[in-house]
């Protein structure tokens, strides 16, 4: 007798149903992940922004020490009405030497205007210490003179190299006389910061987000206006001392979406501004803080008293 033929064994592979119920737990698990992954990749980039803020602040120091004052906010002539007419180079461009970058400071011809044709290389380098990782800017933006009561373009004066960081004017307008330790021609000392330098902001940051911004200075006639249109700014124009350096009034914190385009502001997690101290300590000041208490600590010699509790 013949033996029985034996049934086909059963295939081993994964059935539809299977297929379908591994790929969902596979999307479940990723949709759990990518939250963390991607808190520690902006602490990271934060972490790296708080490096850059401290390397400032030790390039600062190293300016002080050698000129007795840290840099003025920009440096610039004016007519009899108080005007800019320039050059306009900024602190962080008169501190290059401080920050190990000799070449970029060399050459620059800090006696000419910004926009002087022969200062085109060394106003558009991009140094990266100057960027936080976690804005994204363009290599170099366009300083614009612009009707000063709707923001209207009228001509382009020349282009300017990205940056993050402004120096803190104080509570009003940049430009000369601040309250602060950069303004216009400004000559300030640790022994002119009577509030104390734990207690003094030298500078911040501003994402383009908000307004743009650049190491090189102020460009003389130039106008600073939201162009991005993503309703994070107030739609006012803002002179140029605004494209280095940063101001505390108007009634918002660090990192509120309704401030000008010449504040702070910032893309870190949980809305704040990471901020260098004039002692050489950065502090992640948030957009809820108290109001009064940011204005003192925009202030060299407010006299107003403020604990670490406060912020």
């Amino acid at each position: 007798m013949g033996r029985t033929p034996r049934s086909p064994r059963p295939s081993a592979g994964f059935t539809l149903i299977e297929l379908l119920v591994v790929i969902a737990i596979i999307a479940v698990l990723i949709a759990l992940l990518l939250p963390a992954v991607q808190a520690a990749r902006e602490a990271a980039r934060r972490a790296q922004c708080v490096n850059n803020l401290k390397q400032i602040g030790l390039a600062l120091m190293n300016y002080e020490t050698a000129i007795r004052t840290f840099p003025p906010g920009y440096i610039s002539l004016f007519d009899a009405q108080g005007n800019d007419t320039g050059p306009g180079w900024g602190w962080s461009a008169l501190m290059l030497p401080s920050f190990d970058n000799s070449v970029t400071y060399n050459s620059i011809n800090f006696s000419l205007a910004i926009e002087n044709p022969s200062n085109l290389t060394g106003r558009l380098v991009l140094l990266s210490s100057f960027l936080c990782p976690s804005d994204t800017v363009q290599p170099s933006w366009p300083a614009v003179n612009r009707d000063t009561a709707t923001g209207a373009a009228f001509q382009t004066i020349c282009q300017v190299a990205s940056s993050n960081y402004v120096g803190m004017y104080g509570l009003g307008e940049p430009g000369p006389d601040g309250e602060g330790v950069f303004f216009r021609d400004s000559r300030i000392s640790p022994r002119d910061i009577t509030d104390g330098t734990s207690q003094t902001i030298l500078a911040g940051e501003r994402s383009h987000r908000l307004g743009e911004a650049t190491w090189v200075g102020a460009v003389t006639n130039a106008i600073l206006y939201p162009t991005d249109g993503d309703n994070i700014g107030r739609y006012v124009p803002e002179t140029s001392p605004g494209m280095t350096l940063g101001h505390a009034g108007e009634g918002h914190g660090p990192g509120d979406p309704r401030s000008d385009v010449n504040q702070f502001y910032s893309l870190h997690l949980g809305r704040g501004v990471n901020f260098l101290f004039a002692d050489g300590h950065v502090t992640f000041l948030k957009s809820t803080m108290n109001y009064k208490t940011y204005l003192a600590l925009a202030s060299r010699a407010g006299g107003e008293v403020v604990s670490s509790g406060d912020y």
